[in-house]
């Protein structure tokens, strides 16, 4: 059953897409409210600007309004989008030089060329919030000609082709931006991409098809995307066919599992995208008790993923040991220890703890996240189970922004997360756990592992981040592996599970289609044929 606030917002969000579609419809007969397609998710957005977006929501709907250098196809190809060809790097591997298309224009009419490219990039590289996306490896960006552009780098970066998919890179009109070039433009957004938009609220959004757009056109008269935080709205609204496409994040795991029935049913269709976002929890190790490294190892071997996966997402959720996707990993080897109950028992007797003295474990889960509540209850009932005399958890649901905003303070001392890289490479998931500034030991004190929440380091391994990305094949890959055992080691990450993007839709669709970053191909989404329609 729909809450009462839940439909009501609903049915104001639709009523709003109605009237929209009447009023864009004026005037011009070959556009009806059939032809668009309404796509629902979960929560808002608040900023469109590609220097600050990082949620799932926020990407997606800039993967439909804007366009990166490069994609990624699901066959891991790297092809050109922006690009007119791959990039030619130079034999020191500090010049990349881009050739760029001809003919594009963004949403104002402004010409893209190397100079509007660069435009984009400087402007990201000034005040950009995702320092890690970039990593310092670019020293200059600059335009020697309209349709080349040449990046000149800190040191040579075998990550930096996938770096150039990233949504966060995609250009943005130097004439609408001129007035933000330091500062962000959070309610509009202008880019080259086949939509362009119309309307703009943190819960609804009007996409229209780019007349002037280079590329194969929309598939369809344009979208509607509505955002709800309220997931059995969201499911009833699939269900009843208020919308036509729901998208998975945040979504109950009762709900989803109920979805998949649908789609085995032949009620729905069933979309899955490439599992590229990582559930793990973070454990404080610069204080009291996880400051010992013996407690936090007794932490991972407690944890039974697959009990957990099973429990919680009726195992739609895949069991996870490592920190990078398998897909990534070039291997599917698995780095952190099983759960062995034994194990950590012995640990904690080691360290004083057991037989009437268990150590007692505060453990903060995202409110607003179905799954977190659920995987810490499971925990917290295996360690009752196995561990009832040694370990304890005591739970805390916070609501997820408040997290992001205290965990580079150490506000948690064991709190649930989850990752997606910003672009389809190992470095994307390791930098921003594990790289470190300025540590002091095992302690970080600046850097990404600081602003992680874990503040855990250790002697070399900022040297072994940056020197895997200069390394290729197999030797890069032995050298990802020995910085993931020794983060294993370490233990102030547990990785648990692995998620695939996912999207339902009405069997009145088209079959729906992700590409090689997990993004759903809004462009491609239309209603399927009428059959024995005459035309």
């Amino acid at each position: 059953m729909k809450s009462a606030a839940g439909s009501s917002l609903l049915s104001r969000l639709l009523a709003l897409t109605a009237a929209l579609g009447v009023i864009t419809g004026a005037g011009c007969g070959s556009i009806n409210r059939t032809d668009r397609i309404t796509v629902a998710a979960a929560g808002k957005i608040t900023s469109l600007d590609p220097a600050q977006a990082s949620t799932v929501s926020t990407l997606q709907l800039l993967s439909a309004l804007g366009d990166p250098l490069y994609e990624l196809t699901t066959e891991g190809r790297l092809e050109p989008r922006l690009a007119a060809a791959q990039p030619d790097v130079s034999q020191d591997g500090l010049t990349i030089t881009i050739p760029l298309r001809r003919g594009v224009r963004f949403h104002d009419g402004t010409e893209f060329n190397a100079e509007a490219m660069a435009f984009s990039l400087r402007r990201f590289l000034d005040i950009g919030s995702l320092s890690y996306v970039v990593g310092g490896r670019i020293k200059a960006v600059e335009a020697p000609e309209p349709d080349r552009m040449v990046l000149q780098l800190t040191r040579p970066s075998t990550s930096l082709a996938g770096l150039l998919t990233s949504v966060n890179l995609t250009p943005v009109s130097p004439t609408a931006y001129s007035g933000h070039r330091e500062r962000f433009l959070h309610d509009r957004f202008v880019g080259t991409g086949p939509y362009r938009l119309t309307h703009f609220s943190d819960h609804q959004q009007r996409l229209e098809p780019f007349e002037d757009y280079w590329g194969e056109p929309p598939r369809n008269n344009g979208l509607d995307l509505i955002s709800l935080s309220n997931s059995t709205s969201l499911f009833g609204a699939l269900r009843s066919g208020e919308v036509d496409v729901l998208l998975s994040p945040s979504i109950d795991e009762d709900q989803r599992h109920a979805l998949h029935q649908d789609a085995q049913a032949g009620k729905l269709q069933e979309a899955v995208g490439p599992a590229s976002e990582i559930g793990y929890i973070t454990l404080l190790s610069r204080g009291e008790p996880l400051q010992r490294k013996q407690l936090r190892q007794a932490l991972a071997l407690s944890l039974n993923r697959k009990e957990i996966s099973q429990r919680v997402s009726y195992g739609l959720r895949r069991p996870l040991r490592s920190l990078i996707p398998p897909s990534l990993s070039k291997g599917r080897e698995s780095i952190w220890p099983d759960h062995d109950p034994s194990s950590a028992r012995q640990l904690l007797q080691t360290a004083g703890y057991c037989n009437g003295r268990p150590l007692v474990v505060p453990l903060t889960f995202r409110s607003n996240v179905p799954a977190d509540k659920l995987l810490a209850l499971t925990w917290q009932a295996q360690i009752k189970r196995d561990l009832a005399d040694c370990l304890s958890l005591e739970l805390d649901g916070v609501e997820s922004t408040t997290i992001y905003r205290q965990l580079g303070e150490g506000a948690f001392k064991a709190v649930m997360l989850d990752w997606r890289g910003s672009y389809p490479d190992p470095e994307a998931y390791l930098t921003p756990l594990l790289s470190c500034d300025r540590g002091e030991q095992s302690i970080c004190q600046e850097g990404e592992a600081a602003i992680s929440g874990s503040f855990w380091t250790a002697p070399g391994l900022q040297d072994a981040l940056e020197s895997s990305d200069r390394l290729e094949g197999p030797k890069r890959s032995d050298k990802l592996r020995s910085i993931q055992a020794l983060a294993a080691e370490g233990s102030a990450y547990i990785p648990v599970w692995l998620v695939a993007p996912t999207a339902w839709s009405q069997t009145s669709l088209m079959p729906l289609r992700f590409d090689g970053s997990g993004h759903l191909l809004l462009d491609e989404l239309m209603h399927a044929p009428s059959r024995g329609v005459s035309n």
